[in-house]
């Protein structure tokens, strides 16, 4: 088939570079002509693992450009995959998606393609969306939801091997037209890409065809849900701290429940990124909108907002006071293997330490270069090699499990730090291994009696 991928973000590129994998003719259009430069040229825009690799190999079948008239006639299947930032109120702006829509209609050439919207958008945007190129074009045309359920990080691995495909349509044609469109990946009959292997026991993929509407809730409830459980966590490990519990252990316990499971039981800092905290606003927005109050959801984002807080909470106790204190912050990503600094703890930390007076370090292994463009407010913190944030610091957190950080020489470091603190706000350092090296280890939502006594900090 011939595709066309409105938008070349994280969604959008990730969706095209598979598609021309799978054997599709694909045109990835965006407004940007520098990223689409860059692309033509075998460089994407973001850090994603594996995807520098897969673009020369599927360049004869993948083309970019800023032309909506090279990619539109001809094609057989749509899909727009443009950002949908929050507004002030929380409700997605869709200035995006209304633009590429009355850009498309007008390219279109009567071989009445299915439109599909990758974006996550709030429910009744497809109806929208079919209507405005109705009106455009003055005869109907086919819209579909077909949501994205990507992980940044992890991207290519869940476009290949995705747990379900979800469409959402009004007709039984477009339903067909994508799952034609996705067939490889629903029977898991390609060969998976090199440094990409196949999942052990995949076979195939759930089709999870539905209306318009419901489709589009899915991705709400979906996010909604996973965020739900990371603050429900953190939480519990904010009372484990207290009573001295251990929050992993409980994880692990409530996590063998098959109701329940493991995934997103770890206590840490909270989620960021650009999925969850826009996501879960949206959702509130439109609860608003529809006169439902969606009360568990707008708790857990609280819990979550508060989590960066409790670090500084945490800080506070440990060195009587943040005023004047050195304080070294190891990962800026809002999460490891990519570069989105897009609501990332640790930068509202790294803020909040400046607001209390602190003196604060910041390292990444791929994301400095996109913190110094986009928060040039933080140069003077920023640390080309991360055994730099420890020198004479008062405390070192870490912030993003890069597995960088598991290998440091954490022997050699507490001598260089004026006070050895290390607050691990992800719970992946041995804290055995830190107390030898002579580290005061402070976990999330763990018991610290193992720990080494708190010496009097430096005054």
């Amino acid at each position: 088939m011939k595709v066309a991928v409105i938008g070349t973000g994280y969604v959008g590129l990730t969706t095209a570079v598979a598609l021309a994998y799978l054997g599709h003719e694909v045109w990835g259009v965006d407004v940007d002509a520098t990223k689409i430069r860059d692309l033509a040229r075998g460089h994407p825009p973001i850090h994603e693992p594996g995807l520098e690799a897969l673009l020369p190999l599927v360049q004869p079948r993948l083309h970019f450009t800023t032309a909506y008239a090279d990619a539109i006639p001809g094609a057989e299947v749509i899909l727009i995959a443009v950002g949908t930032p929050p507004g002030a109120d929380g409700a997605p702006d869709l200035r995006y998606v209304r633009q590429a829509v009355e850009a498309l209609a007008l390219h279109l050439d009567g071989a009445h393609p299915v439109v599909a919207i990758k974006s996550t958008v709030p429910m009744g945007t497809g109806r929208w969306v079919r209507a405005r190129i109705q009106e455009i074009r003055a005869e109907a045309y086919e819209v579909a939801s077909n949501p994205e359920f990507l992980r940044q990080g992890s991207a290519l691995h869940d476009t290949f091997y995705p747990n379900r495909i979800v469409i959402g349509a009004d007709t039984p044609r477009a339903v067909a037209v994508l799952e034609a469109l996705y067939r490889p990946l629903l029977e898991q009959s390609f060969p998976p890409p090199k440094g990409l292997p196949r999942p052990s026991g995949l076979e195939a993929v759930p089709l999870v065809a539905t209306d318009l509407t419901s489709a589009e809730l899915i991705k709400y409830a979906a996010n909604a849900f996973l965020a739900l459980k990371i603050s429900f966590i953190n939480e519990i490990a904010a009372l484990a701290e207290q009573v001295g519990a251990d929050a992993t252990h409980v994880a692990r316990g409530i996590g063998l429940d098959a109701r329940i499971g493991p995934q997103f039981l770890r206590p840490g800092i909270g989620w960021g990124g650009s999925c969850f905290d826009k996501d879960t606003a949206a959702l509130l927005a439109l609860g608003r909108a529809h006169g439902t109050e969606m009360r568990i959801v707008q708790a857990a984002r609280a819990v979550n907002h508060h989590q960066r807080e409790r670090i500084i909470e945490k800080l506070t106790r440990e060195l009587t006071t943040l005023r004047g204190r050195t304080v070294g912050l190891l990962g800026i990503a809002f999460k490891p293997h990519t570069d989105d600094l897009r609501d990332a703890p640790a930068l509202a930390i790294a803020h909040r330490l400046i607001q209390c007076g602190a003196h604060v370090r910041l390292h990444d292994p791929v994301a400095l270069a996109r913190a110094r463009r986009e928060h040039p407010e933080l140069e003077r913190a920023y640390r080309e090699h991360p055994t730099e944030v420890f020198e004479e610091a008062d405390a070192v957190v870490l912030v993003t499990e890069w597995p960088q950080y598991l290998e440091l020489p954490w022997e050699t470091l507490a001598p260089r730090m004026r006070f050895p603190l290390v607050l691990d706000g992800r719970n992946v350092l041995d804290a055995a291994r830190l107390t030898a090296a002579g580290f005061r280890y402070l976990g999330t939502g763990r018991c610290i009696a193992h720990t080494a006594p708190a010496p009097t900090p430096p005054r």
